[in-house]
């Protein structure tokens, strides 16, 4: 008979008093020690193996039970699990699709990740797959009697999943992926309301960026953007480098042991294909492009700045120009002002030298004939009646000494002849002293007097 024991309300049920550590079915079975001595230990109820006991014992199930209604749970929390970023609700066009159509099926839409797309990282997409398996598995299908085809819409999951997460294949997809585009804004649209062209317009070239080779993509920016940064974002996106492909519309390629000169023609074929469209998709962007600067009205204000720059700078340069042919014109002016009083002045000073030569002439003749006079009013020197050849010799020598005397001197010669007057020895004297100072002078040669020596 077993022992029992009871300890703070537990009973412990030990081995029989008359227990002996042998194997009878096992002659050649020794203990090699015997059993330790019974101690009391407190043991508390903790862990996930009591708790389950504990929710079997208060929910009355048993251990199949239990384990059943644990798993639907289970399948259902996994189910429920969501950030709201994989949780869609299903097309029943797209749960009727046919499995062997998976070029024309949405992957990210077979896995509820429509609203991330190309954004769905790695993880989103396992949990993705994970809550469709639970949700789509044809084991669980047919044992709620959904009747044939229950793996049809499963074989479009793991296809989705298959490509999703092969970088190649799911780079081929995003490459052709229409569903992620972003149609763009007509100039109807961006003139509707201030602010459209921003709105419209940023939506469109993030989703184009995810194209690029290079990383990051300049944004559109803003109202308050700068030229600089609006140039460098139309530079970015007209040198677009871009790694989309096509490889993902190409025609299947036929297997190895089929004709090779018509593998070889469905390779070019594909190759041409795949051209073509980059052609058209390179024409597309640049056309999109086009679209958004001449729509931009940021563009519009530069060039006005610019023109308005412009027209400063030439007016500037024609008040300058202005003002520099309004000093030359003044200058001219100013030149022919000058010249014009000089002119005048020389005219003046002409006429006064005209008149000063015309007096000093005058002057000259009246002094000549107050010489002349002078020998003339003394009766050329004769006491008497004078004789022809003594008047001839006498003007002969007067009209030297003046031929050979500049006017002052023949002015200074009238001022001492009027101081003789009418005395002949005086005025004979005057002639006397002028011809000998001219000869001494060599003006006059002693040979060529004949009356005044």
């Amino acid at each position: 008979m077993s022992t029992t024991i009871e300890h703070n309300g537990v009973k412990v049920v030990g081995p029989p008093k008359d227990f002996k550590p042998t194997d009878s079915s096992n002659p050649n079975f020794r203990a090699i020690a015997s059993l330790s001595p019974g101690i009391m230990r407190t043991i508390e109820p903790v862990g996930p193996a009591f708790m389950a006991y504990a929710r079997r014992k208060r929910l009355g199930r048993t251990f199949s039970e239990d384990e059943r209604i644990q798993q639907q749970q289970k399948v259902k929390k996994v189910e429920d699990e969501s950030d709201g970023d994989i949780s869609e609700p299903e097309d029943p066009l797209m749960l009727a699709r046919d499995p062997k159509d998976w070029r024309g099926q949405d992957h990210y839409a077979v896995l509820g990740l429509s609203k991330l797309r190309h954004k769905a990282t790695d993880e989103q997409i396992k949990r993705a797959h994970r809550k469709k398996v639970l949700k789509h598995h044809p084991d669980k299908k047919a044992a709620a009697g959904e009747g044939d085809n229950v793996d049809s819409f499963f074989k479009c999951i793991q296809r989705a999943h298959e490509i999703l997460t092969d970088p190649v294949r799911r780079r081929q997809f995003d490459s052709v992926d229409e569903a992620a585009d972003v149609e763009p804004p007509t100039k109807k649209e961006v003139q509707a309301k201030p602010g459209n062209f921003y709105k419209k317009w940023r939506p469109v070239f993030e989703s184009e960026g995810r194209f690029s080779n290079k990383q990051p993509v300049p944004g559109l920016g803003d109202d308050k953007s700068t030229k600089e940064e609006v140039e460098e974002f139309y530079d970015f996106w007209y040198n677009f480098d871009s790694w989309r492909t096509f490889e993902y519309l190409d025609e299947d390629v036929p297997d190895d042991n089929a004709d090779r000169d018509h593998k070889r023609h469905i390779e070019r074929k594909n190759n041409n294909a795949r051209r073509k469209r980059k052609s058209e998709d390179i024409a597309r962007l640049r056309k999109l492009v086009d679209d958004c600067l001449a729509m931009d009205e940021r563009i519009a204000r530069f060039r006005k700045a610019e023109k308005a720059s412009k027209n400063k700078k030439r007016v500037q340069a024609e008040e300058e120009a202005k003002k520099a042919a309004e000093a030359k014109a003044k200058a001219k002016e100013e030149e022919e002002k000058r010249k014009a009083e000089e002119e005048a002045k020389a005219k003046v000073d002409k006429e006064q030298g005209k008149k000063a030569k015309e007096a000093a002439k005058n002057a000259a003749k009246k002094n000549k004939r107050a010489v002349r006079g002078s020998v003339k009013d003394v009766n050329y020197f004769a006491t008497g009646e004078p004789s022809a050849k003594d008047i001839d010799d006498c003007l002969n020598d007067v009209d030297k000494v003046i031929a050979s005397i500049d006017v002052d001197e023949l002015a200074e010669l009238v001022q001492k002849l009027e101081v003789a007057g009418k005395d002949g020895a005086k005025v004979k004297e005057v002639f006397t002293i002028k011809t000998a100072e001219m000869v001494g002078t060599s003006k006059l040669k002693d040979s060529d007097l004949k009356y005044f020596k």
